[in-house]
């Protein structure tokens, strides 16, 4: 996790404001940073924020080789095929940073081929100074952030880790211009004109959920020939976990004692033995006191065997933490925002009391697995495999955000297995009647394909499925209840009319008025609010309104 920044096309006049937004950043990169103009260039700046996880020594950017002085590269991601890349077309690699990989991509094979050929997730701009090109490009997931800001009208743009760093030249820029996430799966090129401006030249999807990859996959398809659904599904997540594990730094799991993070986190236990780690794998849970997610999170530490840390909110952190959440996210989605108060929370706790910085969690199993308890009002197997697809193309504006934003916010490395390439291309071109729930059981395929592993106790392994926010809350209180007494609490303008999505409850109306108090105009950020489908009469969405909810 990094911070990526950069700016064309500009003058001098907007020096002061991209000091100013680079700033905004920082906490995405506490160990270095660089911000510096191309000389070679009429107007470009770059802006690096560096957490260190690879190759300490060598991993500052803009990264320049000697092999291609006239290339500049920053990026914010993990390329986890860099050392198969390497051998498969002997790149001559000048550093142990697994991002260099894009450079050479690039100038073996094209900007197309680069970006189908990287297994991992990214969000990168490369400047080309010979042939005067700026090449921006995200992951298929939109796992790693990227924001895009677009002058037309004067040949400007800017990129950045976060919208918080671009909206000040927004604020500033032609009627005209725009300020929106990249979209994930996409690449986009720009010519650099002999004034300094930028032209856009195309923007594409080279890839889409499901879409198989072109590059040489982790686990050889000769060794899935053969296997059962189950038996695949559990070798490529296991080998999704396996790729992540590339860290020069220590690595932990979030376990909220539901399936997804208990399997990740069992998985990583496993292969933290395998490779040798020198250090127990920790654990990290959080709770309002008797919540069931710390009961549930303690019995698998205790079963796994990790070093485990428990971290108790109560009404006064949720008071202190709503608005600077708010912040940090960048949206004013309602489910979103509350479920990122207790990751929040956990994280701040993980960057000031321990010393891990890589941390695993079980984001990307709910969209992929249709884990959603609203999946059960699916009018048909093919209907909730397009609702699959469809949760996975956003999961950048909702889940994938908020799990970004709330580790990024304490300088965190968040990896997230189920939204491995090669994992989720075989998990939805399985039969879509065998990943529906059965039996009333969402998950039913992922919970089976680990059945006799023993990796995880039955009682995790068919624990039903819990609301976030619920999960963590207190048996006496809700999370729900609690945000709602610290609204009422606090006086704001009512019946304000937005431009896109309206909110309609005091809750709701909260969140829009303190995004827009540092976001203005910029509700293209929440295209819609994240709701349950098929469920008749439910207009808010926890899952505590859906009538399956805690079904056995």
């Amino acid at each position: 996790m990094c911070g990526i920044w950069a700016l064309f096309g500009g003058s001098e006049d907007l020096c002061p404001l991209c000091t100013e937004s680079f700033l905004t950043i920082r906490h995405r990169g506490p160990d270095a940073w660089r911000f510096e103009a191309d000389a070679r260039e009429p107007f470009a700046i770059f802006g690096f924020r560096r957490l260190a996880i690879v190759d300490g020594l060598h991993g500052m950017q803009p990264m320049r080789l000697h092999l291609y002085p006239r290339t500049n590269l920053i990026c914010n991601g993990e390329i986890y095929n860099c050392k198969r890349l390497q051998a498969q077309h002997k790149f001559p690699y000048e550093t142990k940073c697994d991002v260099e990989a894009i450079t050479h991509l690039y100038h073996n094979f094209g900007f197309q081929k680069t970006v189908k050929n990287l297994d991992g997730v990214f969000a990168f701009c490369l400047v080309d100074g010979e042939k005067r090109k700026v090449c921006v490009a995200r992951d298929p997931y939109g796992v790693r952030p990227l924001f895009e800001y677009w002058d037309e009208e004067r040949g400007v743009l800017g990129i950045s880790s976060e919208g918080k760093g671009l909206i000040k030249l927004k604020q500033n820029g032609s009627g005209s211009s725009t300020l929106r996430q990249f979209p994930p799966g996409h690449y986009a090129q720009w010519s650099i004109l002999d004034d300094g401006k930028v032209k856009l030249d195309f923007i594409e999807r080279y890839t889409s959920p499901g879409m198989p990859p072109n590059f040489l996959p982790y686990v050889p398809e000769a060794e899935l020939d053969g296997k059962s659904i189950e038996e695949k599904t559990a070798r490529l997540l296991e080998a999704a976990c396996e790729k992540r594990l590339m860290s020069d730094r220590r690595i932990g799991c979030l376990l909220s004692g539901g399936l997804d993070s208990s399997l990740i986190a069992a998985l990583v236990v496993k292969l933290a033995k395998k490779h040798n780690l020198p250090y127990k794998i920790q654990t990290f849970a959080i709770g309002m006191g008797d919540s069931p997610d710390l009961v549930a999170a303690r019995s698998v530490a205790d079963h796994l065997g990790t070093e485990h840390h428990e971290v108790q909110f109560d009404e006064n952190d949720v008071k202190e933490a709503l608005d600077n959440v708010i912040y940090h996210l960048e949206t004013f989605d309602i489910t979103t925002i509350r479920a990122s108060l207790p990751m929040y929370l956990l994280s701040k706790y993980i960057k000031e009391k321990t010393n891990t910085t890589v941390v695993f969690s079980g984001e990307g199993a709910d969209e992929l697995a249709q884990g959603y308890i609203y999946f059960r009002d699916a009018p048909s197997e093919n209907i909730a495999h397009e609702e699959s697809l469809r949760l996975l193309s956003d999961i950048y504006l909702y889940d994938g955000l908020r799990a970004d934003r709330t580790t990024s916010a304490f300088s965190l490395e968040l990896r997230v297995p189920f939204l491995d390439i090669q994992f989720t291309n075989h998990y939805l071109s399985v039969d879509p009647k065998l990943r529906q729930p059965q039996n009333g059981i969402e998950k039913h395929l992922l919970r089976s394909s680990f059945a006799n592993s023993g990796l995880l106790p039955d009682t995790i392994l068919w624990r039903h499925k819990e609301a976030f926010s619920d999960g963590v809350a207190s048996v006496k209180k809700s999370l729900f209840t609690i945000i709602g007494e610290v609204i009422a609490e606090r006086s704001i303008e009512e019946n304000v009319i937005y431009p896109g999505v309206q909110p309609t409850t005091a809750e709701s109306k909260y969140y829009r008025y303190i995004f827009e108090k540092s976001y203005p105009g910029q509700h293209v950020f929440t295209p819609y609010y994240w709701m349950p489908k098929w469920v008749a009469g439910v207009t808010d969405p926890s899952a505590r309104f859906i009538q399956h909810y805690k079904a056995n």
